[in-house]
């Protein structure tokens, strides 16, 4: 198979940063951090947190929290959530799921 018929490779679910992969109900989400503009306040890096299963099912999308990280430096925010343990990734998960 040459290079032009091999199928492309799918997106990856998120332009964040990945932080970790946490298990949840028998489940592998991967954890990604993006930061969101907020043109009030320029002079801050506001973060979420974006989670994609590692099997999807049909028509399955990420899910993410509400903005949960604001710091005055894009390196504290990595920091803050770098700092983030697995027990607390997943509280995060479970809050966020429908």
């Amino acid at each position: 198979m040459n290079a032009s018929t091999k199928n492309p490779s799918p997106p990856p679910p998120s332009s964040g940063h990945h932080l970790a992969t946490v298990s949840h109900e028998g489940r592998f989400w991967d954890v990604y951090l993006e930061f969101e503009d907020d043109p009030r306040r320029p002079d801050t890096y506001r973060a979420l947190l974006c989670y994609f299963p590692g099997d999807p099912g049909d028509d399955e999308e990420a899910v993410r929290t509400t903005v949960i990280i604001i710091e005055e430096t894009f390196e504290e925010a990595m920091l803050k959530a770098r700092s983030l343990e697995d027990v607390q990734l997943q509280a995060l998960l479970r809050s966020a799921l429908p």
